[in-house]
């Protein structure tokens, strides 16, 4: 049984002329079922706009930093929010990302590495066990 409608994803990292973030929403979008709603697609705020507005989002979710994406779409409605964040960035910032998201209630899926350290990950597993999260 489905949710009767598409997931909404985010994405932070994945901004121009980024190939892994091209290669994740592509593969998103095979199957129908998810479509992005909002990214923080790099660290420049005019890149992840001209990100935003190549892929059609919306101007009010496309964020400056992954901290704001994190806090602002937790606030936002549970029928508006994301579902789920995908982590595209480089590898040493893929632990603060994931903690940042997991921490205001969100899934997460990350590229490989999740993590650059076994201890950095054991916490992020410690931060879902007791939850109904979801951390790929």
């Amino acid at each position: 049984m489905g949710l009767g409608r598409k997931l909404r994803y985010g994405m932070v990292g994945g901004g121009p002329g980024s190939f892994i973030g091209a290669v994740h929403r592509m593969a998103i979008a095979l199957d129908g079922t998810a479509e992005l709603v909002a990214g923080a697609f790099s660290r420049n705020p005019a890149l992840s706009k001209q990100q935003g507005d190549y892929l059609g989002l919306n101007a009010d979710r496309v964020y400056v930093s992954y901290q704001e994406m994190a806090e602002k779409e937790s606030q936002l409605p549970e029928g508006e929010k994301i579902d789920f964040v995908v982590i595209v960035t480089p590898n040493a910032v893929h632990y603060p990302v994931a903690k940042a998201f997991i921490e205001a209630g969100f899934n997460v899926v990350c590229d490989k590495p999740m993590t650059t350290t076994l201890e950095e990950a054991e916490d992020l597993c410690r931060l879902v066990k007791n939850t109904a999260l979801l951390l790929g």
